[in-house]
């Protein structure tokens, strides 16, 4: 392997770094006023924290979802994803870092059911993304290599995912685009709605449809994390588009319970302790599946 193939796979494994998991826990721990009502009963290896503007926003990650499919019994399903061919339709900056999200999702999909060359293809489409948008310099080397190690070690790969989002976090605040941070964790929890909203309707799994349901608070968390950037026509429409989906989350009956967040410095995971429980009746599920399937084909085309 030549040191220049040896630099560009790296480069674009990092990338799927950031682009799967788009946010991470890490940083001092939040105090009670900070926490956007958390997503869901939820610990380190099911949600991930986002700071925006001092604000720690709580959004449940694209691979334990793509992990909770899985172990729902449904086959792996590629008709389900973007197509990476479309990676030059995306001209703006908006439509490239959203679905960055999207395609985050999707490599996080693949890999979670060892579709090895489909994964080469989303890797593909996430690098020339990120390159356009200019966070491809955002990791280094050494988290890479740290990263390829830990393969098949799950806690590890989630400590690495921390120090992952630190970096392309920092990065993207110290060039003033945390509206693009906003999309691409927009992007994939969509994705990864749909993926959930699709499997429920295929499998009625009581699991996902209550993930599904959970998914209720974090709407509004990303309704205020992208409501700055309102006046941007491109935002606009995503705004509206949650905020339709909001309405119908409004219906969700949910009960949230705070319990003060564990910090574990050593391994640099913060816990979510907070509880959840949702009821999600048929016909809510239904508009929800139908709005956010609307909302995806918007994005992708």
């Amino acid at each position: 392997m030549t040191k220049k193939y040896f630099n560009l796979r790296n480069q674009v494994f990092t990338l799927s770094i950031l682009a799967v998991c788009a946010v991470s826990c890490g940083g001092d721990e939040p105090t009670e006023d900070q926490i956007e009502e958390p997503t869901e009963e939820a610990n380190s290896n099911n949600t991930q924290l986002m700071e925006i503007d001092g604000k720690v926003f709580s959004i449940p990650s694209p691979v334990q979802t793509a992990m909770l499919i899985k172990n729902a019994g449904t086959n792996y399903n590629k008709d389900i994803l973007n197509e990476p061919s479309k990676v030059t339709n995306y001209s703006t900056n908006f439509k490239k870092a959203i679905n960055l999200g999207i395609y985050g999702a999707d490599l996080g999909y693949v890999t979670m059911y060892d579709q090895t060359q489909d994964a080469i293809s989303f890797l593909t489409a996430v690098k020339s993304i990120a390159d356009d948008l200019g966070v491809s310099s955002a990791f280094d080397l050494e988290l890479v290599e740290r990263f390829e190690k830990n393969i098949g070690n799950q806690d590890s790969l989630l400590v690495l995912v921390s120090d992952a989002y630190k970096s392309s976090d920092r990065y993207l605040k110290g060039n003033q685009q945390n509206d693009i941070g906003g999309l691409i964790l927009a992007g994939g929890w969509i994705e990864s709605l749909y993926f959930a909203t699709t499997t429920a309707e295929m499998t009625g799994n009581k699991d996902v449809i209550k993930r599904i349901g959970e998914q209720k608070t974090t709407v509004y968390n990303l309704i205020k994390l992208l409501t700055p950037y309102y006046s941007k026509p491109e935002f606009t429409s995503l705004i509206d588009n949650l905020m339709e989906l909001n309405e119908i989350y409004e219906q969700v009956e949910s009960t949230y319970t705070y319990v003060k967040p564990t910090v574990d410095a050593e391994n640099k995971t913060t816990t979510i302790n907070s509880t959840t429980v949702v009821n999600i009746t048929d016909e809510q599920l239904k508009a929800i599946t139908e709005k956010i399937m609307a909302m995806r084909i918007e994005i992708i085309s």
